[in-house]
């Protein structure tokens, strides 16, 4: 039977989906999602290995001392602010080396370790990247994102240009690796690879603030697909996250914020 034009409109009323402007298509998780058709033939392997088992013993504390710990943790952690002026005085590479190497002990799904972190040091390149961000930036800020949206970071007074992607000593790229590669060349699947990649960011900003550097966390809209082509990025490999690595600039300013206290963020049953 055919359909009504009444019954089209409600069919393709209920098949169009609300508009999200700010989900980058390529930052969404692709680990339930079809393959592409080239890709569609391609086999894929699970684990087969058997993983051996060996004795752990983990760090004890006293009562006192864990309590110490924590406060002195949090109290360096709440310091943390984004910072969108950072001089560019030379950071030393080993001190990157070591935050990167702390961001890979994250678990993942399956042991997966399914992200790619790519640093920037190179100016030229640097400069590439700005100007890709800002040309998309700019579209996003006036096109794209929506009143509602720019009005709320207006307070913030943040617009699309980003002047600390020239001046950081670094650029930290980091890459979700939505499936992997056996040695044989089959395809892998990295489980929960969005997530795996989210936690390990979020150690990786712990680990800077550790070591007295400072970022802003920038998810560049739409520029995904271009900077993993200018940086020669496989497929397989989706932006998640940009942050530029330095200190602060003498003159630096952040928005007099305040953090929600310890009663409206947990729940205790």
């Amino acid at each position: 039977m055919k359909k009504t034009n009444g019954e089209k409109e409600k069919c393709d009323t209920k098949s169009k989906h609300p508009s999200r402007p700010w989900v980058d298509e390529d930052l969404k998780d692709g680990t339930d999602h079809p393959l592409e058709e080239e890709e569609g033939d391609e086999e894929w392997q699970g684990l087969e290995e058997n993983v051996a088992h060996v004795p752990f013993t983990g760090e004890r504390y006293s009562e006192a001392e864990m309590i110490k710990r924590s406060r002195t943790f949090y109290e360096l952690l709440n310091k943390r602010r984004s910072v969108r002026f950072l001089s560019d005085e030379p950071v030393p590479r080993e001190v990157i080396d070591n935050v990167i190497r702390t961001a890979g002990t994250s678990p993942s799904g399956a042991h997966t370790e399914p992200w790619t972190f790519v640093v920037v040091q190179d100016p030229d390149l640097k400069h590439k990247i700005r100007e890709i961000v800002e040309e998309e930036e700019e579209i996003n800020y006036k096109k794209r994102m929506g009143d509602r949206w720019v009005n709320d970071l207006k307070r913030l007074r943040t617009n699309w240009i980003k002047e600390y992607l020239d001046t950081a000593p670094y650029l930290i790229l980091i890459f979700k690796q939505v499936y992997g590669r056996l040695p044989n060349g089959k395809k892998k699947t990295h489980y929960y690879n969005e997530i795996s990649v989210s936690i390990a960011c979020g150690i990786l900003l712990a680990a800077l603030q550790n070591a007295g550097l400072y970022t802003v966390t920038s998810t560049p809209l739409n520029c995904g697909p271009q900077l993993r082509v200018l940086l020669q990025r496989p497929a397989n490999e989706k932006l998640l996250l940009l942050l530029p690595v330095g200190y602060p600039k003498k003159d630096a300013t952040v928005p007099a914020l305040t953090r929600k206290p310890l009663e409206d963020i947990m729940v205790v049953m």
